[in-house]
């Protein structure tokens, strides 16, 4: 087996491992020193793994004795699992884990001929080469071999020019200010308006017969002035440092839990999320919200078109930073990259980091939730933590609309008034709580206090009662919200299903929870707050 192969493997059991653990087993009995076992309760079988945030090593007990399970064993291991728990085959799912583990071998072969990036954040967004570590398939690439996709992936430290269309003016469709693109595009014919769209996106359209009409026109690459795109973790979207801007584009390839392509229902919903985005975070002197500014695409017809050629224009970075802050994606930070801030900390420092951390984060999520109705997508890769000249974190950015949902309760003429749109991004208050529990305890906060404590085991006991802390700060300024207060005294936080989510081919917007131990509540005392 090669170096690659081995760590691939390695890397894809783990996430599988995550998924199994989290969405369907069982605590069995206690085995040996460093290993936990668990049951698998549709087939019976035992799972032994070595412990730990990265659980290793798995093996299934037989009549001889503890068997190893090399991935592809694992995977089978989790069909039986699944088919028996469901009555439901999906091998659609099983090819996404196998090819998943193909593309992370391929990814590694990548890196090694590539230079990383010499800014730490274009580093951080280009980290994730192991990808979402709750996800049985988090590096799937859709079909097509190696050469159709590592000219895009960010694993592989991609940059590359963004193709420009020609579209013929009465058949374009935009909304909201557009002028963040105005670099990108060059000189079109009379009659006709430009349109940046991922070179990647270009292939998956295809010869459609809009470009033998004269509806739409190749104009090549976009203006040399803008430089080349960087690939940021979503793929999808790309950062241009030559004119500090993003864009979105869509993709139409399935990417952990959907398809990529930029729907209809939220574009037609961007501005409005943005006209309510804004005030929430005009109070707030170290929180920011990159806002998505608009968007442009061709309307050829049909949906599928519309969507497809959609490009969203985002807000860059410098006119969010403090000065002397380097940003950097909090998914990087918990998984690691050279220059990571938390490399090198003595304990006391990362104690330090982690309180700057919560206090950046955890107030304007709060806030936005108390105050606007609004529930940010605050997971891993939706946040940049801006760090000082020491590494301390001192103020946090946010971005990417889509995720954003609306609290039914708190916006009703709102959404009264717009409904002529369609399907609103918008959730009932207690689903709405739930889905930001989620994202910021589960997803964010567990990571990166996991990350520390990696570093710092004996830090395990003191990161949560601070975190408990910050919480319960919040509360007390604010008149004691019930959900902040029923959160603390919670016995559980929610956790995303995703490995039942793909199997059973639910929408990814349309997320389920299976409950884990919260740890705010478990919190013992410590410095800065009480259990």
């Amino acid at each position: 087996m090669s170096e690659a192969k081995g760590r691939a493997d390695a890397l894809s059991a783990t996430a599988l491992l995550n998924c199994l653990i989290r969405e369907v087993a069982e605590t069995g009995p206690r085995p040996g020193a460093g290993h936990v076992v668990h049951r698998l309760p549709a087939t019976g079988r035992l799972l032994r793994v070595r412990a730990g945030r990265r659980p290793t090593e798995p093996c299934v007990r037989t009549d001889g004795g503890w068997l190893p399970l090399t991935f592809d064993a694992l995977v089978a291991l989790t069909a039986d699992e699944l088919g028996r728990r469901t009555g439901v085959t999906n091998r659609t799912v099983l090819r996404e884990m196998t090819d998943s583990r193909d593309v992370v071998a391929a990814l590694q072969h990548a890196r090694a001929c590539a230079r990383p990036p010499e800014d730490p954040y274009l580093r951080s967004e280009q980290a994730l080469l192991a990808g979402h570590r709750y996800h049985p398939a988090p590096k799937a690439r859709g079909t097509g071999a190696p050469e159709s996709w590592l000219p895009y992936a960010p694993e592989a430290y991609a940059r590359f020019p963004l193709e420009l269309l020609g579209v013929r003016a009465d058949v374009v469709a935009e909304d909201g200010d557009l002028s963040l693109l105005d670099p990108l595009l060059t000189a079109c014919p009379d009659g006709y308006v430009p349109l940046p769209i991922h070179p990647w996106e270009l292939d998956l359209l295809g010869d459609l017969p809009a470009f033998r009409d004269g509806r739409l026109l190749r104009l090549g690459p976009g203006a040399p002035r803008a430089g080349h795109a960087v690939a940021t973790s979503s793929v999808r979207t790309v950062y241009l440092p030559g004119i500090d801007t993003f864009c979105k584009f869509s993709l139409d390839v399935q990417i952990t839990n959907g398809n990529r392509r930029l729907e209809l229902r939220d574009l037609l919903w961007l501005r409005t999320v943005g006209e309510l985005l804004a005030p929430a975070f005009e109070p707030l002197p170290t929180a920011s919200f990159l806002a998505d500014r608009g968007y442009r695409t061709a309307d050829l017809g049909g949906q599928h078109a519309y969507e497809g050629f959609a490009v969203i224009a985002r807000e860059g970075l410098r006119p969010h930073l403090l000065p002397g802050v380097t940003p950097l994606l909090a998914a990087g930070i918990g998984e690691g990259f050279p220059g990571n801030p938390l490399d090198g900390l003595t304990p006391e420092r990362a104690l330090l980091w982690w309180q700057r951390y919560l206090d950046q984060l955890v107030p304007p999520v709060l806030h936005a939730w108390r105050a606007h109705g609004l529930v940010l997508e605050c997971h891993l890769q939706n946040v940049l933590v801006g760090v000082d000249a020491a590494g301390l974190p001192a103020q946090v950015v946010f971005r990417d609309h889509e995720g954003i949902r609306i609290v039914a309760e708190r916006h009703r003429a709102l959404l009264d008034r717009y409904a002529s749109r369609g399907p609103a991004p918008v959730l009932d208050a207690a689903h709405g709580w739930e889905r930001l529990v989620y994202c910021l305890v589960t997803n964010n906060l567990s990571e990166i206090a996991g990350a520390l404590t990696d570093r710092h085991p004996e830090l395990a006991a003191e990161l949560w009662p601070r975190a408990r802390a910050v919480f319960a700060g919040y509360a007390a300024e604010h008149g004691g919200p019930a959900e902040i207060t029923g959160l603390l005294g919670s016995p559980h936080v929610p956790a995303k299903t995703n490995l039942l989510l793909r199997w059973l081919d639910v929408d990814g917007a349309d997320a389920r929870y299976v409950p884990l131990a919260n740890p705010l509540r478990t919190a013992v005392s410590g410095p800065g707050g009480s259990a």
